[in-house]
């Protein structure tokens, strides 16, 4: 399947998305962002991830996904089991390669959306104990089925968007980290909009998950051109939610116990547009 976008890992930690533009009026391109599918896992909306997939399909949408796809926590060695989250056709010996199997199958038709898939903590602690990287596996089965270019992402790293127009090209450096953290009831992780606007500074856009909250808070900053002329802009902070849906109708589980909220489900639309000719813009709508 052609796409409207080309997508290349130009390091470890970049990766390069090349759009064209011949002509502005009307001119779109949709990304859908998303992390913490725990796609395994009991809880798991699958109806909404499919409606999701299909939307993103039908607006030849890139897909960008930030860590822990996989739930993985059903092994027989694991801690943190809950016999009760695992779905009946993971209950088997070969339970890694299940996971990989499985999702390969679930998102093969829409493998040539997706432009990354990286790692959450999820899948790095399955990693360091057990010695298999999910994601990779994951990624790399995909590809084999649909001779697609899936990138297998890292923990974190860059997405650098290039829209090119006559021989112009306007760029938009998007920062993704899965996420660290417990969010906090209250805070629910936005102050960390704080600690990371100083330390990525070159971002336009910062994308993280791991709290299954969902937000977007727009930092203005003043800037000051080589030429002197001093100007407005925002980085754009973006917290992506969850396909796992715990709370159910808050009567029992492992959640509720711990006196965990209602969480909020989806992903987030990031949408690049031009106003004018030589004026690009992005925005982002949460998913429905």
């Amino acid at each position: 399947m052609q796409m409207p976008w080309k997508a290349k890992r130009l390091n470890r930690a970049v990766i390069e998305v090349r759009m064209n533009a011949p002509k502005t009026q009307g001119w779109e391109q949709w990304f859908l962002l998303s992390s913490d599918r725990h796609h395994d896992n009991s809880h798991c909306d699958h109806d909404l991830e499919l409606r999701h997939l299909e939307q993103a399909k039908e607006r030849r949408a890139g897909i960008i996904d930030v860590g822990d796809m996989h739930d993985a926590m059903a092994s027989k060695d694991d801690k943190r089991q809950n016999r009760d989250a695992m779905r009946d056709e993971y209950n088997v010996e070969s339970y890694f390669d299940e996971l990989v199997t499985r999702a390969a199958d679930f998102y093969e038709p829409y493998a040539h959306n997706f432009i990354m898939i990286s790692e959450g903590n999820h899948e790095t602690a399955v990693r360091k104990k057990w010695g298999t990287n999910l994601t990779e596996r994951t990624v790399r089965e995909m590809n084999r089925r649909t001779n697609s270019r899936v990138v297998n992402g890292g923990y974190g790293g860059w997405c650098n968007f290039v829209i090119a127009r006559h021989g112009s090209k306007h760029r938009f450096r998007m920062k993704f980290y899965h996420g660290s953290g417990g969010g906090g009831p209250v805070t629910r992780g936005v102050i960390q909009t704080n600690r990371m606007a100083v330390y990525l500074p070159d971002a336009d856009i910062i994308v993280s998950g791991h709290t299954h909250d969902s937000w977007v808070v727009p930092v203005c900053r003043e800037r000051i051109s080589d030429a002197g002329e001093t100007y407005i802009d925002e980085q754009m902070h973006i917290r992506t939610a969850t396909y796992k849906d715990e709370y159910g109708d808050g009567t029992e589980g492992w959640h509720i116990e711990r006196g965990g909220p209602p969480k909020p489900l989806g992903g987030w639309w990031l949408r690049f547009y031009a106003r004018s000719k030589d004026d690009f813009r992005f925005e982002v709508h949460r998913t429905d």
